[in-house]
């Protein structure tokens, strides 16, 4: 009888492993050495955690929760590291070992790696993808097209937006495209710190150069050489501060506090600000030149609320990366949550949605986001009530789903004035695609759209 079920276990393309009261493993089949790299001679007789190395062993262990409840658990993804300290995203499903008698002696848990769907989710991912930044939008898009083409120059490059749009990720796509991308990106958020301190932080200072000034320090523009310095919220500096940082883009030279020799500056300069610098420039706190020479190659990064058809895409990455943070095991946005989120205007950008998905992987405890698990501010605002709701029927769904993709669909027409060509570009679909969708949900045309 053993050897049969050794024989069964072995046929089994999952990986299967059983443990006993101490959490020893007691069998463990081929497919589970296939998968871990670990032979079974080497898995038998350890305790579990350190043979299967999943990232809920610590706080979630789900052959525990199984094993104190009662309860089996089905199908939850998680990432487990094998034999050579590789990744490996597998689904895993416990249960209960008993005896003959019914007597609970241990727990069995059957893993299946998940690696071919995964490479397939990140395939599909990256066409939506450029380096580490998320975007279906057409203008997104382009502004890509764009990095690649100013990415290899020393051109000074000027990325506009408001805060929370990704700034910060363009500045660091330009510097792993360029040809300085061995060399470091060092940073400096030009409105966190006052006038003094920052000119000391940026451009270093010598031993006596002030009282605390015990030795020499370089500032971020030393310790960019060789590579991209990025001047974060360059639309705060004060009018004194923004004549050196001319000098340093005209002449590519500076002097740290207390020294009387200029210094050769080998960096790239990417600026950064939410502010309008031409309203500045007008206004009179913001030097005429000084723009001038930012202001060579500039990237304006649209609003989340002008971009809403990334919202699904971008929280399905958001999901995914606070699932191995805080080891949940969420998998989508329910109907609900999403109309909810398309409904927003995201005063804080891509920044504000990643902190709401955040806060949802926290304390939503289901496989879906319900409205229940987002911020108050959020269900406030649509009146949705701040009590948890009990599960929609499958007909509520449908239509929420009907309704957030007329709205979706009515904005955009509007936003490009019924033309329907320009439209189907916009969402992606082909034209006779956007025509049928239209049919389907009473969605009437001004009879001069094409």
């Amino acid at each position: 009888m053993k050897n049969q079920t050794r024989i069964i276990l072995d046929s089994i393309a999952d990986g299967v492993f059983t443990v006993d009261s101490d959490w020893k493993i007691t069998s463990f089949n081929r497919a589970a050495e296939t998968i871990t790299g670990i032979s079974k001679k080497d898995a038998i007789g350890r305790h579990c955690w350190e043979i299967f190395r999943a990232s809920i062993c610590e706080r979630q262990c789900a052959l525990r929760h199984t094993v104190q409840t009662g309860q089996p658990i089905y199908n939850q993804a998680l990432f487990i590291a094998n034999a050579d300290g590789k990744r490996i995203p597998v689904s895993i499903s416990t249960a209960l070992l008993k005896d003959e008698s019914g007597q609970v002696i241990g727990g069995v848990e059957t893993f299946r790696d998940l690696s071919v769907v995964e490479n397939l989710r990140k395939e599909l991912t990256s066409r939506h993808s450029f380096l580490d930044i998320i975007s279906k939008n057409k203008e997104m898009k382009r502004l890509f097209s764009m990095l690649e083409m100013i990415a290899e120059s020393d051109t000074t490059v000027l990325v506009e937006g408001e805060s929370g749009t990704g700034k910060e990720l363009f500045a660091k796509a330009l510097h792993c495209l360029s040809h300085r991308s061995t060399g470091a990106l060092t940073t400096i958020n030009c409105a966190c710190l006052p006038d003094t301190l920052l000119e000391s932080e940026l451009f270093g200072y010598k031993a006596g150069a002030f009282t605390d000034a015990k030795k020499d320090k370089p500032g971020r523009i030393a310790l960019a050489q060789g590579g991209t310095l990025f001047l974060d919220e360059i639309g705060d500096i004060s009018p004194l501060l923004q004549v050196k940082i001319l000098r340093l883009l005209q002449e590519k030279v500076y002097e740290p506090l207390g020294s009387t020799r200029s210094e050769k500056a080998d960096i790239r300069i990417v600026a950064a600000t939410h502010k309008e610098l031409t309203k500045l420039v007008s206004e009179g706190t913001f030097r005429q030149d000084l723009f001038y020479r930012v202001n060579v190659a500039k990237l304006s990064l649209p609003a989340l609320r002008n971009r809403k058809e990334d919202i699904p895409l971008l929280s399905e990455h958001f999901i995914q990366k606070y699932n191995h943070i805080n080891a949940s095991g969420i998998e989508a946005l329910s109907a609900e949550a999403l109309s909810v989120l398309m409904a927003h205007d995201f005063p804080g950008n891509v920044r504000e949605l990643e902190n709401i998905i955040e806060y949802a992987s926290l304390i939503c405890k289901d496989k879906h986001v319900h409205p229940s698990h987002l911020p108050d501010y959020l269900r406030q605002a649509s009146n949705m009530p701040v009590a948890s709701q009990p599960e929609p029927s499958k007909s509520a769904k449908a239509a929420t789903f009907y309704q957030v993709e007329r709205d979706f669909i009515y904005k955009t027409l509007m936003e490009n004035n019924w033309n329907r060509t320009a439209t189907a570009a916009r969402l992606r679909v082909h034209p006779s695609t956007l025509w049928r969708k239209m049919k389907r949900l009473n969605i009437q045309a001004p009879s001069t759209s094409t």
